[in-house]
């Protein structure tokens, strides 16, 4: 009721505001249907490339990279790895980090799920209804979580519209498919204006995925190993039927079994967007049925079929020319719940039901000195239901109050942000109930040292709570395949960081190079004890001592002109490294990873070609094994129909072109869940 209550006051604020007494359309710095590179994650700073690194998808690009879950739609961004787990269930990893540690976001609050409780969950999110996308890393994270200390992604849909179209309609159409899946997916989404001050939005989305292809053996070694070890055992029991079951597997090619996925997607939303501010609305619902590859050696054979409904809010009010600028409001309400089958018959249930709002007070430009402070309050009731519910229904709550400030004064630019967050977890079935004080801070500075050449630094304290996951996990969990245990006694984690850039941009040149540490007392991590419990492995979440460090590095030259194209080449490159101290290495690290590409742009022809080199990962925990490097050859070819209409595109892309085996080392499922073989893949995107 507090929440309720809290919620109906701010939004009575902002509609009871004078400013919404103003007449005019407002387009606003927001306004997504400009190519404007605005970050929308913070507009009150002038870029938040200080306190962190941003990456911006939108547009062309983002359309063509579009995949059937977030993880794998940006894992070839700096930085930026997947879970990969299964075809239909992939979370992005930042920096080596994933779950709690790495925010997954709608417009800045999280995505009211059970993503974040195990590999094998979907986040409730499709990637079709994404008009952008910004990947932030480093601390200015903590605008929006303490826990997540790897960064976070912020999705940014149409659902709430942004600006009032000039035109009698605006229509956003996008059409893909790729060959190694039979993938099939379509969206499109309406905006209408209703007067010069309101509009409505409407969309519609649906993905069909077949079992993905791959170009090499299913297994990896180790495993077809294991397999082959079985077969020679149960032929030595006199068992033929299962020693030619199991050889057959640990031989198999081509497609991974249980590998399809289908979801569909729906929404409504409608805006008042006044020159004094706006208010908006939005219900969404997203359908989603995925399998989970199953290994030869365990009977089980998981599907999994999700829903979400998901209620939205936003508004703004123009504050005029005094201290503050604009005061923001932004609230959602999800319920979650998604059914494990095995082998059609129904398990283990997980239900969600989460609320969020945050609201912030922007600062006027006042000689240089900007930015915002806010509340943010989240709450979830959690619950796992079956014979495999390896987590008590527990309920978590947080609220929190944080700040980011900026002050430029010449050649020189000072960031600094602070967030204090109450965290308490819940679990009355088993009399559990903690509460954790978390403080962080972060401090940099940046200097322009010649024209379009800055050198950044920042150091950061971090403390973040254990999650009802780390704490109170303890059972089997059949899709993951293995048993979970968590530790209820565990403290804190805390953390100091440090982070240091170059960038250079000038005359179409551009480079970055990031390099960043943190030193971590009371880590939390989950690793393979080697132990069996229920006849699954024993997976227990460990505290430690740990150190991380890596860097991301990626730049553009250009190199020529010919006729009508403009020539230039691209390079990325990214690295982690994570280690207990004393002790071994961080399990599922991302090993480093180097891409390359040349493109030729003209107005209605763009082609490009690029490898993707990436390294063995050797550098692995007890119980975990290594995974071969690869190198992936993609290329593709846009082509925009029409001079004049530069959103009106179709593009022909190759990926992984020479089929080679590729596995993600940051996977649970790598050795029997390869990344797909080649992938011929089409894409039309319409705008206007």
């Amino acid at each position: 009721m507090r929440l309720l209550s809290s919620a109906g006051f701010t939004l009575a604020l902002l509609l009871s505001s004078p400013a919404f007494a103003q007449s005019g359309a407002a387009t606003g710095d927001d306004d997504y249907h400009t190519d404007q590179p605005i970050v929308v994650t913070a507009p009150y700073v002038r870029s938040l490339d200080i306190l962190g690194n941003v990456t911006v998808m939108e547009g062309e690009k983002l359309a063509q990279d579009i995949r059937g879950q977030i993880g794998d739609t940006l894992a070839s961004q700096p930085g930026v790895s997947s879970s990969s787990f299964s075809p239909g269930a992939s979370r992005p990893i930042l920096r080596g980090f994933s779950g709690e540690r790495a925010a997954v976001l709608v417009d800045g609050l999280g995505s009211i799920d059970a993503s974040s409780t195990s590999a094998d969950h979907a986040v409730s999110i499709d990637p079709l209804t994404a008009e952008r996308i910004e990947i932030l890393r480093g601390p200015s994270v903590l605008l929006f979580s303490s826990q997540a200390v790897g960064g976070a992604v912020n999705v940014f849909d149409r659902r709430i519209p942004r600006s009032v179209p000039e035109s009698p309609f605006h229509l956003d159409a996008l059409a893909t498919y790729g060959s190694a899946a039979n993938d099939k997916s379509a969206g499109a989404s309406i905006d209408v204006p209703l007067g010069e001050r309101f509009v409505v939005h409407a969309d519609g989305n649906y993905r069909d995925s077949n079992n993905v292809r791959v170009g090499g053996l299913i297994y990896a070694p180790a495993l077809r190993a294991h397999l082959l070890d079985l077969a020679a055992d149960a032929t030595a029991d006199g068992d033929a039927d299962e020693a030619a079951r199991l050889t057959d597997a640990a031989n198999s090619r081509g497609k991974v079994p249980n590998s399809q996925s289908r979801s569909t997607s729906a929404g409504v939303g409608a805006a008042f967007i006044d020159d004094g501010g706006s208010l908006g609305i939005s219900f969404g619902y997203l359908e989603d049925e995925y399998g989970i590859p199953p290994r030869a050696d365990i009977d089980e054979v998981p599907t999994i079929k999700a829903r979400q409904y998901r209620l939205d809010v936003r508004g703004e009010v123009e504050l005029g020319d005094g201290l503050f600028d604009k005061l923001r409001f932004r609230g959602a309400y999800a319920d979650y719940a998604h059914t494990e089958f095995d082998d059609g018959a129904p398990g283990t249930r997980f239900t969600n039901r989460g609320i969020e709002f945050r609201t912030e007070l922007a600062q006027n430009d006042r000689g240089g000195w900007r930015g915002a402070s806010g509340i943010q309050y989240s709450f979830r009731d959690f619950a796992a239901i079956g014979d495999e519910a390896f987590l008590p229904a527990n309920e978590t709550t947080r609220v929190a109050a944080f700040t980011l400030q900026e002050l430029e004064r010449g050649p020189i630019t000072l960031e600094g942000a602070l967030r204090f967050e109450k965290s308490q977890v819940t679990a009355n079935s088993i009399g559990f109930d903690r509460s954790f004080n978390s403080f962080s801070g972060a401090g940099g500075f940046s200097y322009q040292l010649a024209e379009g050449l800055k050198a950044s630094f920042s150091v950061s304290r971090s403390e973040r709570a254990p999650s009802a996951e780390e704490l109170l996990s303890d059972g089997p969990h059949a899709a993951t395949l293995t048993f979970e245990r968590g530790d209820p006694t565990f403290d804190k984690e805390t953390s100091w960081g440090g982070e240091a850039s170059l960038k250079y941009s000038r005359d179409g040149w551009s480079a970055g190079l990031t390099g960043y540490a943190s030193w971590f007392d009371n880590f939390i991590y989950e690793t393979d004890t080697g132990l069996i419990e229920d006849d699954l492995p024993l997976f227990e979440f460990h505290q430690n001592k740990a150190r991380t460090w890596g860097f991301e590095f990626q730049g553009t030259a250009p190199l020529a002109q010919i006729g009508g194209f403009h020539i230039a080449a691209d390079a990325t490159a990214d690295m982690t490294r994570a280690k207990i101290v004393g002790g071994t290495y961080v399990p599922r690290i991302p090993p480093l990873r180097v891409r390359g590409g040349l493109e030729a742009s003209s107005e209605r022809i763009d082609a490009r070609a690029e490898v993707e080199w990436t390294d063995s990962q050797n550098r692995i925990a007890p119980f975990e094994t290594a995974t071969k490097g690869f190198t992936l050859v993609n290329a593709s070819l846009t082509w925009r129909p029409l001079p004049e209409a530069k959103n009106l595109s179709l593009t022909l892309a190759a990926d992984n072109i020479f089929d080679v085996d590729a596995r993600r080392h940051a996977s649970f499922t790598k050795d029997y869940v390869p990344l797909a073989g080649r992938d011929i893949r089409i894409t039309a995107r319409a705008s206007f």
